[in-house]
């Protein structure tokens, strides 16, 4: 029987030991293992992310985060943007600080400051980061009343910014936190490492623009990105990986290769489809379409905008009006541009009674929508205003949901490996607070998800509380060649819409019943979805995606027409080929295309032409010897039907 003074710590692997009551997170770690109490950032004491200094009081399962963890990598970065805030306010005195969490990669901090910072400023201040970190100040917690906490920035340490979270975000806590190291005091709700010294490498990234609280109308602040690692090597391979990652950049590549281009001139955040990059968009297309016509969907096409009253009913008007393109007045009516092509497929499910011996309907679309976005936040083709949504939309009974949902997932899996995709996450979004439709359902359709998951032997994570107000989803993440991970699939319920059209199908029971619908996008966006394969293929992309399949290169006038005879068999033949009959030496000609990433290239010269044969290079692999004309074009059209993918992207 243990001591009245002790407490019971149970640990991940179910083993229990007594510690006396008050013993820190640090200290238990350490009667561990003083390798465990150096490595870790942060504890979960029952199911709460606490301090590893703050004393535990009571009987607790207790789990420790290190850098590997996610919650121990944001508590990392969480803490070095304090770290960042304190050597700035050290170097520029009278700089004040709005909001520095910690992001996906990284943290930042928005700092008001009359010095405007630059590249050299920024590794000053990491100097001083890591000075600060050398001195090894202990992060303190201090509780206290909110209106105590107000005071305090108010007169101790002026800071209008912190004074505003407390009196409009925090207006609700009656106790709130700040955190102490050394002489820099912030408003933090914590948790944080338990000394600056833990903090070894960083790197200040860049500084950019940024409206307080995203207002424009508000104190523009400088926003300054930055990454932190405890090892060194780790930190330079991610800044080679950022290095990499720019020369990927779809903006360049797009650019350098006559891909696409967007012009502020004529309308900010739409994008016009060159040639070349029109060609790949076609293959994309086809594809897509082949693929849902094999997989049992059916093709729609439907309008760019419609009557305010099919907003009106979607409720679009209602809640998302901020995104929408201003109304147009026509015949007295308004009318809007879709930001979304779900109420137009309702609206063709209504044409006709539809019965359970229909179901399910599964219409697919590529469907332009428009959507408004804040200049500041367009970004090439990743964030536009006009973009072409791989859209789909299931309509089932209660009976098919889960079958669907396997499907579906099958179908991503297959569509996503296609381009090249094979590193998926799965995870599933649930109800939320605020949410309609009747529990029986958000039951039923949050069970047939993670069924589908588990049916298919699909690990996956669960966001307690993350799913939309109409229905629990599936996103599905991809890593690119760079490790990099982007949302791309989603499979979303939705319990609201055929409730406002009121959908009805005729069950078997000759009664009236609401359909399930489930929307369903594989690739999201042409546009975006053209972005990151120009970043994951950095513009080398495969044979069957590539707008020009073979450059033709003869190397003087000697060999044109055999050169011409070459081209017009490829073309004959399906392939994609260009005729270089450009006076220039065979160099120029042979790194132009390499430059503009052609995967092949048949050099023609006067051996080849007595031969009757051709020679062959490959992008980036030079020379692949000698070659058949006819066996060579039989291969090339394999690996375009067979859609390979690159081996070394």
């Amino acid at each position: 029987m243990s001591s009245i003074s002790n407490i019971k710590i149970t640990f991940p692997d179910g083993s229990i030991k007594e510690y006396p009551k008050g013993t820190s997170s640090l200290d238990i770690a350490a009667s561990i293992s003083r390798g465990l109490a150096d490595d870790i950032l942060v504890a979960d004491v029952n199911g709460k992310l606490v301090d590893l200094v703050a004393p535990v009081d009571e009987d607790a399962s207790l789990k420790f985060y290190k850098f590997n963890d996610e919650e121990g990598r944001k508590v990392y970065w969480h803490t070095t943007s304090h770290i960042m805030a304190q050597a700035i306010e050290e170097l520029f005195p009278g700089a004040k600080f709005g909001v520095g969490p910690p992001i996906e990669n990284g943290f930042y901090y928005d700092v008001d400051s009359e010095h405007k910072f630059t590249e050299e400023d920024l590794k000053k201040i990491e100097d001083k980061m890591l000075e600060i970190a050398k001195r090894g100040l202990k992060t303190v917690r201090e509780e206290l009343k909110r209106t105590d906490a107000i005071e305090y920035f108010k007169t101790k340490r002026v800071d209008p910014y912190k004074v505003e979270i407390l009196e409009d975000i925090a207006k609700n806590e009656d106790v709130v936190s700040l955190y102490h190291q050394g002489g820099f005091t912030d408003l933090c709700r914590g948790p944080h490492m338990p000394s600056t010294a833990k903090l070894k490498n960083v790197k200040l990234l860049s500084v950019s623009g940024s409206y307080w609280r995203g207002d424009s109308d508000r104190q523009q602040l400088q926003r300054i990105y930055g990454i932190s690692f405890p090892k060194k090597k780790d930190l330079d391979e991610y800044v080679r990986l950022l290095e990499e990652a720019e020369k990927r950049d779809h903006r360049k590549i797009g650019k350098q290769l006559d891909l696409f281009s967007t012009h502020e001139e004529a309308g900010a955040g739409l994008v016009y489809w060159h040639p070349k990059g029109a060609m790949i968009r076609k293959e994309i297309e086809d594809y897509w379409r082949e693929a849902h016509l094999e997989g049992g969907y059916e093709l729609l096409y439907t309008p760019h905008m419609g009557k305010s009253w099919l907003w009106e009913t979607s409720g679009h008007l209602d809640f998302y009006k901020e995104s929408m393109y201003a109304p147009m007045k026509i015949d007295e009516q308004l009318y809007y541009m879709k930001p979304m092509n779900c109420p137009f497929h309702i609206m063709i499910y209504k044409t006709s009674l539809r019965s359970y011996k229909d179901l399910p309907l599964r219409w697919s679309e590529l469907g332009t929508v428009y959507r408004y976005e804040k200049s500041g936040v367009l970004h090439g083709l990743l964030r536009v205003r006009g973009f072409t949504q791989d859209d789909a939309h299931i309509f089932c009974s209660d009976s098919q949901v889960e079958t669907e949902i396997i499907e579906v997932l099958r179908f991503a899996r297959m569509v996503l490996g296609t381009f090249g995709f094979d590193q998926l996450d799965f995870y599933l979004s649930t109800k939320p607070e605020k949410a309609v439709g009747e529990d029986s359902l958000w039951n039923k359709a949050t069970d047939s998800l993670m069924n589908a998951l588990t049916h298919e032997g699909l690990g996956y994570k669960v966001d307690e509380g993350g799913g939309a107000f109409y229905g629990p989803k599936i996103d599905i993440k991809v890593k690119d060649a760079l490790g990099r991970e982007w949302q791309l699939s989603t499979i979303q319920f939705d319990f609201n819409l055929p409730e406002r059209f009121d959908m009805k199908y005729i069950g078997e029971d000759g009664k009236e019943h609401r359909p399930f619908m489930v929307h369903r996008a594989l690739l999201g966006s042409m546009e975006r979805f053209f972005g990151i394969l120009i970043e994951h293929y950095a513009g080398d992309f495969p044979l069957w995606l590539a707008p020009v399949h073979v450059s033709v290169l003869p190397i003087t006038d000697n060999q044109l027409e055999y050169a011409k005879e070459i081209s017009e068999k490829l073309k004959s033949n399906g392939l994609r080929a260009e005729l270089d009959e450009r006076r220039e030496k065979i160099g120029y000609k042979i790194r132009d295309a390499e430059t503009r990433k052609v995967p092949y290239m048949i050099i023609v010269g006067d051996k080849e032409k007595q031969n009757n044969n051709i020679t062959v290079r490959a992008h980036k692999k030079g020379d692949l010897g000698a070659f058949d004309l006819d066996k060579f074009i039989s291969s090339l059209v394999e690996e375009r039907d067979t859609k390979k993918i690159n081996q070394n992207i």
